[in-house]
């Protein structure tokens, strides 16, 4: 079973993108930035799920962080945020995230991008 590695700091959403992946996906979770990288580094997931506003360290950071490790710079990693000004999704493209998807959840949307990315990143 394929793993992603939740990174989000609300327990009400951890809770919410648990529940809509169990069954599909082995889950684990982080609270912050900072736990995110050092989770990612040590057991390398599938695909990353991200919120950009976090203690310790934001996503912002944290993707740059892990775009920057020849263990993790392939790994997929999705912006999953409340950040849904213009441009927003843009930046988060520039900065190394492969999606970004706004709060509150979409779960076929959700769905769909991890299965998306989760395919690319096999075949490449």
């Amino acid at each position: 079973m394929q793993r992603i590695l939740i990174v989000e700091d609300s327990p009400a959403h951890m809770a919410l993108v648990c529940q809509l992946l169990e069954g599909h996906y082995e889950i684990e979770s982080a609270t912050n930035g900072q736990e995110g990288v050092e989770l990612a580094l040590r057991t390398l997931p599938d695909l990353i799920l991200m919120d950009l506003t976090m203690p310790k360290l934001d996503g912002w950071g944290a993707v740059v962080r892990l775009r920057a490790n020849a263990l993790t710079r392939d790994v997929p990693v999705v912006a999953l945020t409340a950040h849904a000004l213009a441009g927003d999704a843009e930046r988060a493209l520039r900065v190394g995230f492969d999606a970004h998807l706004t709060k509150p959840i979409d779960e076929d949307e959700l769905l769909r991008v991890i299965g998306a990315l989760l395919r690319k990143s096999t075949i490449g």
